[in-house]
């Protein structure tokens, strides 16, 4: 019974003989009060024919065998009883035979006949020896008149009805159920087409590497108009958020892999230089040489520094570690960055331009201005002297832009990846390419997007903020 079409079946079936049983119930009883309204209807005739024979003819001598009053009912129907008392005195007690005499009714007989009530119409009665009747008696100037017709036939039509009835309906069962499971199988087979699916799904490899889920309900079975549609469309919209999901941890997989790879290798030359330059000094204790190993050991271990914490904050960053939500004052922190950017860099031309009101944004003070100087040092690095970069202020965050040769193409869609690197055709002069993908990490912490054009002779990046 676990399987759903076997348990659809014998619901089916179920039903049918529980409709034909209760069909068959009313029919038989249906049946069963006709014939006797039938025989009700034979039992008045009898017994008021009866009684209007006895008055046409007088008093009626005892049923000694003789036969039947003339016209009597009990007379015409074969197997009928009719006793006839008057004042206490049985008259006539016989049953009509099919002989050419009727038989005379003995004591106890006589008695349960007698049990009748008078003017009472017909009721059943057990007749000792002779089995059911249904019987009525009629009282006229103190004579009673019984007469008593059998309902052996009516039993035997009902018990005939009732046999036929329970052969249509086992033969209904059988048939419903074979009709019923065929059909079943038939309806239920897209949906054994779609477990089929999920079930392909289920023996692919899905632990690791990169995954392409092929398997889907073919679209004939995605009709949500239906039910099995309604499970078909479900079901390969979970396998796109599956195929979505896999796909979102393969490129997080290889880009941690690339993580570790970049980071490894940023912080091998600095360890390098510094293994190097100890080793130096300790072979050539002089001091000039161990004054020189000193300063480039303290150089690559402020490089080393630097990318460690860079590496550190991404990490916070990535873990959602909340930052300070308090008002920025946005045109004080633009015009303080774009200053340090003059000052370092003396070959461009930086340009500043602010709203007239108060520019200010809430967030954490110290990140966002770890953002525009990132922003203005990547310009700096990154452009060739004489470049003209311009900050431009808005109410909801800033612009950054150059007029130098612009990103290549190829690098638009992974500028803000770690450890991005431009090739030199933008002068790149240092960092480890982590400076743009900090930016996105903090300016994506605060709520805000950044966004990123490039062509030959125009980059403007774009920091918007709650």
């Amino acid at each position: 019974m676990r399987r759903l079409s076997t348990r659809l079946v014998v619901v089916a079936v179920a039903l049918v003989v529980a409709v034909s049983v209760l069909i068959g119930v009313a029919a038989s009883l249906a049946m069963h009060n006709r014939l006797t309204e039938q025989v009700d209807e034979q039992l008045r005739d009898s017994v008021r024919g009866l009684a209007r024979i006895s008055d046409d003819a007088g008093d009626l001598g005892p049923g000694d065998g003789t036969r039947p009053p003339p016209g009597g009912g009990g007379g015409r129907q074969p197997g009928a009883l009719t006793v006839v008392v008057s004042d206490g005195t049985v008259v006539v007690a016989q049953r009509a035979g099919f002989g050419p005499y009727a038989e005379t009714l003995d004591d106890d007989e006589i008695a349960a006949l007698q049990q009748v009530e008078a003017d009472g119409g017909p009721s059943d009665v057990d007749v000792p020896g002779l089995g059911s009747y249904r019987a009525e008696a009629l009282s006229d100037d103190g004579t009673t008149y019984v007469v008593a017709l059998p309902t052996k036939a009516v039993d035997e039509a009902v018990d005939s009805l009732v046999t036929y009835e329970l052969v249509l309906i086992a033969v209904g069962a059988v048939l419903a159920a074979g009709v019923g499971l065929l059909l079943v199988r038939r309806e239920l087979r897209p949906l054994r087409q779609v477990a089929g699916t999920a079930h392909r799904v289920a023996e692919l490899p899905l632990a690791e590497g990169d995954i392409e889920l092929a398997e889907r309900v073919p679209a004939r079975l995605t009709d949500e108009r239906t039910e099995v549609g309604q499970v078909g469309a479900a079901l390969n919209t979970l396998l796109d958020h599956v195929e979505t999901a896999l796909a979102a941890r393969h490129r997080s997989e290889t880009q941690v892999r690339q993580f570790v790879a970049d980071a490894s290798h940023e912080l091998r030359t600095p360890l390098a230089t510094i293994a190097g330059y100890t080793e130096l000094a300790r072979r050539r204790p002089d001091e000039s040489t161990v004054r020189t190993a000193l300063d480039k050991v303290e150089e690559e271990s402020g490089r080393m520094t630097a990318l460690v914490e860079d590496l550190l904050l991404l990490a916070r960053l990535d873990a959602g570690r909340p930052l300070a939500a308090e008002p920025v004052d946005l045109t004080h922190l633009l015009l303080e960055a774009v200053s340090d950017a003059r000052v370092l860099g003396t070959e461009h031309h930086w340009r500043l331009h602010l709203p007239d009101t108060p520019l200010e944004v809430v967030g954490d003070e110290q990140r966002l201005h770890q953002v525009v100087t990132n922003l203005l040092t990547n310009a700096r690095k990154h452009t060739p002297p004489g470049t003209t970069v311009t900050v431009t202020g808005h109410p909801d965050g800033f612009d950054v832009h150059d007029d130098g040769p612009g990103f290549p193409a190829e690098f638009v869609d992974h500028a803000f990846e770690r450890f991005a690197r431009v090739d030199e055709a933008r002068q790149r002069t240092g960092g480890a390419g982590l400076g743009l993908s900090l930016v996105d990490a903090i300016v994506r912490s605060h709520g805000g997007h950044v966004s990123l054009t490039s062509a030959p002779g125009g980059t403007t990046i774009r920091v918007r903020l709650r």
